[in-house]
């Protein structure tokens, strides 16, 4: 029985250590998706740099705004230059032209999907008049076009989010429950000692103290197996994902955070050793 209560123990410790380490990959595999959409501003060629700049400076105050990549004119003919280095239909006609047809554009990051609306918004008040007093300096805002991914990446993030902590709290409830049963199984054989011990004058606190303590150190030594095998297990995930979302290195977070994982599983172990002993003598021997 006590070798069932340790492996039970283990098991729900395991699940515990696995949703944090599933948290941290969830989390860097949506960072992942939600940096790689952005908002494009262009400008009209005409613009004045000291406008964009003085534009710039507005957007990076507000707090929905991560980042602002300014890419002036020069720089943006360049891009597309090498974009399309292999069109020579497209390369001809930029000779042909002689001038750069290009604006000046900005790259802006949200740190949330959901806030690129409120930005846009911005631009729609603040894009014209920013200080010289002349017609809009924006020619355009491609969120119209991304409206729909950003919208969905929202509300994938959102849900995503979501039903993994009802999951974990989903496993991690049921693992525990799994423990109590198991610890109080393990107590339930020892009946005969407890009602000795009661019948020669042992307190309350004298009986549950051997099995409080016996809970403590079922959870200690779970904690301790769950870390041995989490390890080999976050080099095989680390392998596996190696090609999704950019790949997080599950191995090196496990190592970077082994104190802290070793801390939780810790107090989570020896809480729930202690508390499923304290309980299980508690009610169902009636003591």
């Amino acid at each position: 029985m006590s070798f069932t209560a340790v492996f039970v123990t283990t098991v729900t410790l395991f699940i515990i250590g696995s949703v944090i380490i599933a948290n941290a990959f969830l989390t860097n595999a949506l960072s992942e998706l939600e940096s790689k959409v952005d908002v494009n501003v262009y400008f009209v060629t005409t613009a004045k740099e000291g406008d964009i700049l003085a534009l710039k400076t507005r957007l990076e105050s507000l707090p929905e705004v991560a980042a602002v990549e300014y890419i002036n004119r020069e720089q943006a003919l360049k891009n597309f230059m090498e974009r399309n280095k292999d069109n020579a239909l497209v390369l001809q006609s930029l000779e042909e032209l002689g001038d750069n047809p290009l604006g000046a554009l900005f790259n802006i990051k949200a740190h949330d999907p959901s806030q690129y609306a409120g930005i846009v918004s911005f631009l729609d008040k603040q894009g014209s008049d920013v200080l010289s007093g002349e017609a809009s300096i924006i020619d355009r805002v491609n969120y119209a076009d991304n409206q729909v991914i950003i919208e969905r990446l929202s509300a994938i993030t959102r849900s995503t989010r979501e039903l993994g902590a009802f999951i974990a709290i989903i496993l991690i409830a049921m693992a525990a429950l799994v423990t109590f049963s198991t610890i109080r199984l393990a107590i339930y054989n020892s009946r005969q000692e407890i009602s000795i011990m009661r019948l020669v004058g042992a307190g309350n606190s004298y009986i549950r103290g051997p099995f409080v303590i016996e809970g403590v150190m079922y959870g200690f030594l779970a904690a301790v197996i769950s870390l041995i095998i989490m390890f080999p297990a976050t080099i095989w995930i680390t392998r596996t994902t190696a090609g999704f979302f950019g790949g997080i290195n599950l191995t090196s977070y496990f190592v970077s955070n082994f104190g802290q994982l070793l801390i939780i599983l810790l107090v989570c172990g020896v809480l729930l050793g202690m508390t499923s002993s304290f309980l299980a003598v508690r009610r169902y021997l009636k003591v």
